[in-house]
């Protein structure tokens, strides 16, 4: 029997595929768009073959969904038995998905909650795992909404990378902090902050950088319980590292999920990203 709440989110929650089949998460996918050709993230352009694109520095670009692909997947959440939608997607600040979904609701068959988490990444997946524990229990669309923003408030996000080229190409973050970073010669520690990468702290070595990175997640985690992701891209020696670092380090450490970030998130970080989503319970 389906569930009367439905949970709704976007490719760049980066859950994985297991956790989506188990808990009935839908994931709308955004586009890359590489040499021309626009690919779909998740099923037509792999986190590698984008590092291997961006380290031959050919043109990347991304683009939100259409409306008309949520109106589809409201669709077939409606005509799969559900009477009410919570459709949780990255920061408005990123991408224009969040409006593509809000005009695509207003002519969804049942009514639908769209939500700007202001997070990305497995910080937004946190959150529509959060949702969907709500609906598995018979929860209301506020309830399944009131969980998602909990968890975000709650939520911290560090990551590490190599050059802050990238971001300053795709516009995530201004010129003058990409242009401080490389005149110093510094290691960018970045955060979420307001639904923005904001730069956190400068460290003048790689090695450095993601021994703060781990401790900036140990002290974020406390003794509570919480959730970790660990995301790289093109990094999986340093990824597993820090996982392995952080389940000996984390006393109330529920899951830990490690994961290459998709096409989408990589085009702005580029190759060598390092992140630690914490996301208390």
């Amino acid at each position: 029997m389906s569930r009367h709440v439905a949970i709704v989110t976007d490719s760049t929650a980066y859950l994985p595929r297991p956790a989506m089949a188990r808990h009935g998460i839908t994931a709308v996918p955004l586009t890359v768009v590489l040499g021309g050709e626009a690919l779909e993230e998740g099923t037509e352009i792999s986190a590698r073959s984008l590092a291997l694109a961006l380290q031959k520095r050919r043109s990347v670009t991304t683009s939100r969904p259409g409306p008309e692909q949520f109106v589809q997947a409201y669709r077939e959440a409606a005509d799969a038995g559900a009477t009410g939608i919570v459709s949780l997607h990255l920061s408005a600040e990123f991408s224009g998905t969040y409006d593509a979904a809000v005009v695509a609701a207003r002519t969804a068959p049942v009514p639908v909650r769209v939500v700007d988490t202001g997070m990305v990444a497995m910080a937004l997946g946190f959150c529509a795992l959060a949702a969907a524990e709500v609906a598995e229990a018979e929860g209301s669309v506020d309830e399944a909404v009131a969980a998602a923003e909990k968890r975000a408030a709650d939520m911290a996000a560090y990551f590490y990378v190599d050059t802050l080229d990238y971001l300053r190409r795709g516009g995530r973050i201004g010129a003058a902090q990409a242009l401080l970073g490389s005149a110093l010669a510094v290691k960018p520690l970045l955060t979420l902050d307001g639904g923005r990468i904001e730069m956190l702290e400068k460290v003048r070595t790689a090695s450095k950088a993601i021994a703060r990175l781990e401790e900036l997640a140990v002290e974020r985690a406390g003794t509570a319980a919480v959730d970790v992701a660990v995301h790289h891209l093109a990094a999986p020696e340093r990824a597993e590292k820090l996982a392995e670092r952080l389940r000996e380090r984390v006393p109330g450490l529920v899951e830990l999920h490690v994961s290459e970030v998709g096409a989408v998130i990589g085009a702005h970080t580029g190759p060598g990203l390092l992140a630690a989503v914490v996301s208390p319970r």
